[in-house]
């Protein structure tokens, strides 16, 4: 079984407990990038309204359906089963939103480029070198990619200092019991050269910390976008520009 294939046999066990516990969550009042009340809100992907959206790892859906009722014409799309059903099951019939299964990458073969994407700490648990090349094409030239991805988990592990996944840990809500998953938590460094090397320029990184003094959780923002112009040709991988804020770690 490989590590992506395995992550999503995960999610499913994740989703179907959170079918089991029939919680009902309330609709969004504030954006959540990764860590309650925390960290800017939706206005970080700016003006949606018109555009077409796409939501990577979308889960319950309840980002996308905000988006959807701001005027975005928004697909949620995620890659397991039981996490799309609770989406279907709470948003069966909502203007705007579209709700897919499917592996982001396979999706974004088959589309017409779009103007945003974003995602919610989802894109780690996917081999960048798979999904950033789709996540490229997938844009149109002036297009946005804003990501949240976990920097350093709760116990204090920071980010690796190369391109490669290691073990971390998802727990079920509500119950000590825990899953492991492979993710790619990687310094803020190594996300601007994966970015620039698939033809994405990196516009800014924002620190989301824990706001409690006992838990070392931290994500970064990352916002990103495909230039108006990219010359023909190969594209050569180059180490990211200085930039005192990808240093932060």
């Amino acid at each position: 079984m490989n590590t992506e294939t395995h992550t999503i046999e995960t999610w499913n066990i994740y989703g179907a407990h959170q079918l089991a516990r029939k919680l009902q969550l309330p609709e969004l009042d504030r954006w959540n990038w990764g860590i309650p009340d925390t960290g800017p809100g939706f206005e970080a992907l700016g003006d949606v309204k018109g555009l077409r959206v796409l939501d990577v790892g979308s889960g319950l859906g309840r980002h996308a359906a905000h988006l959807a009722a701001l005027g975005a014409e928004v697909t949620a799309v995620d890659a397991s089963p039981t996490q799309h059903q609770r989406a279907l099951a709470r948003y069966p019939d909502t203007p705007g939103l579209h709700l897919v299964c499917a592996d982001a990458v396979a999706h974004l073969r088959d589309i017409d480029p779009y103007d945003l994407i974003y995602s919610i700490g989802s894109m780690p648990y996917l081999n960048p070198d798979r999904l950033l090349p789709a996540l490229a094409n997938g844009l149109k030239p002036g297009g946005r990619l804003v990501f949240t991805a976990l920097h350093t988990n709760s116990h204090g592990t920071g980010p690796s200092t190369e391109v490669t996944r290691r073990p971390e840990i998802l727990r079920l809500p509500g119950t000590t019991e825990d899953h492991p998953v492979d993710m790619w938590v990687l310094t803020p460094q190594l996300w601007a050269g994966l970015l620039l090397q698939h033809g994405l320029t990196m516009d800014s990184v924002t620190a989301i910390d824990s706001p409690k003094p006992d838990n070392h959780l931290s994500y970064r923002l990352y916002a990103a976008r495909r230039p108006q112009h990219v010359p023909s040709g190969p594209r050569i991988s180059a180490p990211p520009p200085p930039n005192t804020a990808l240093g932060s770690t």
